[in-house]
């Protein structure tokens, strides 16, 4: 049997591999363990996103002198009362065009339908129908029929609707209690776990630690704000040319901003859809103020707010989104860069741990 330092590796990845595949069949330890993940992973997701946002405040007031405990409190009053003054602004607007869109559904849907059937008169596309390509009535009842669907289906599902109170409920009551204690005693947790290492290796572990936090923290808080100005900018944008559900179509750009290249487009198809209702003039400018904004952000807001702290190729986040969609859908999508970051940072110190064990052991070689 070969015993080659590259055949042991592959024994050891094997091994591993084996040891996984065995425990997954013992369903009485690793099931609990999968539903122990299951219910921690949101709550801790949400509440890693709030602490990354709200620790430069809580250090800054810190250094005032300000204790933890009472900055905390203070912050939490704070945005309590800053939510509360939005939602009594922005509330009510916002609840009245997303009502009057749930309740116009169909006939939106009956227009776009309508809208299909009239390009179908159109010559130029009446010959491609002649020579069997596509029949657009065909198409355009697919359409509608697949929306008509989902919509039954989203209704149907209405049974469900206690549970999902029960889990934001959940949220809601958790979420505060885990941020407050990640902000108090966040620091204190990695310095805990990091006195039981060597000097030396406790210091490497420091150091990893300190890039994996500056690029989490580095990449939330610029999307956070850079994914509000694109919200913010669109909502003045669709004020300015006129179109419906103006705010509704804003807070869905703002909230799939999160995604990176994609979520602009994944944004514009709504409001595409509503302003083509209207006309394709309205349609041609929902796309000049996409455009627009997406100039301003990708040459102003984002490289100055982002900067270049990820260095990560748009290609490689291109292929992130691609594969993390096929394996977790839009949340895969959303947490695909970050996780790339972190996974980043440790194989980078990896290697440089790697090449700095060579390096010792051809010293000692030479010696």
């Amino acid at each position: 049997m070969p015993k080659s330092k590259y055949f042991r590796i592959g024994y050891g990845i094997i091994l591993f591999l084996f040891i996984i595949y065995l425990g997954a069949k013992v369903d009485f330890i690793f099931k609990p363990i999968g539903i122990f993940f299951q219910t921690l992973f949101f709550p801790f997701l949400i509440s890693g996103v709030i602490y990354y946002l709200l620790r430069p405040v809580v250090f800054c007031l810190n250094d005032w002198k300000v204790p933890k405990s009472l900055a905390i409190v203070a912050i939490y009053l704070l945005f309590i009362g800053l939510g509360t003054i939005l939602l009594l602004w922005i509330g009510p607007e916002l609840q009245r065009q997303f009502k009057s869109l749930v309740e116009n559904y169909p006939a939106i849907s009956e227009n776009l339908r309508g809208k299909f059937l009239d390009i179908r008169e159109n010559k130029w596309v009446s010959r491609f129908e002649e020579n069997d390509y596509f029949t657009l009535e065909e198409a355009s009842s697919k359409v509608s029929a697949y929306f008509q669907a989902n919509m039954a289906n989203v209704f149907g599902k209405v049974t469900n609707v206690i549970g999902i109170i029960t889990s934001i409920l959940t949220l809601i009551v958790t979420v505060p209690f885990i941020v407050f204690y990640l902000l108090r005693d966040g620091e204190g947790a990695s310095a805990h776990i990091l006195k039981y290492l060597p000097y030396l290796q406790a210091a490497e572990a420091r150091k990893i630690l300190k890039d994996m936090d500056e690029a989490l923290s580095s990449y939330i808080k610029g999307q956070a704000i850079v994914s509000l100005l694109v919200g913010v900018m669109m909502y003045i944008g669709y004020l300015i040319i006129g179109i419906d559900y103006s705010l509704v179509l804003a807070s869905v750009a703002m909230l799939t901003n999160v995604i990176p290249f994609i979520g602009p487009f994944i944004a514009i198809i709504p409001a595409i859809i509503i302003a083509f209702l209207t006309s394709p003039f309205m349609a041609l400018k929902v796309l000049i103020v996409a455009v627009v904004v997406q100039q301003i952000d990708g040459n102003i807001t984002s490289p100055y707010i982002m900067g270049r702290n990820l260095d990560i190729h748009p290609l490689t986040i291109i292929l992130l989104l691609l594969v993390a969609g096929s394996l977790g859908g839009l949340l895969g999508m959303i947490i695909a860069v970050p996780v790339y970051a972190v996974v980043k940072v440790i194989l980078s110190h990896t290697y440089r741990l790697y090449l700095l064990h060579k390096n010792k052991e051809r010293m000692l070689e030479v010696e």
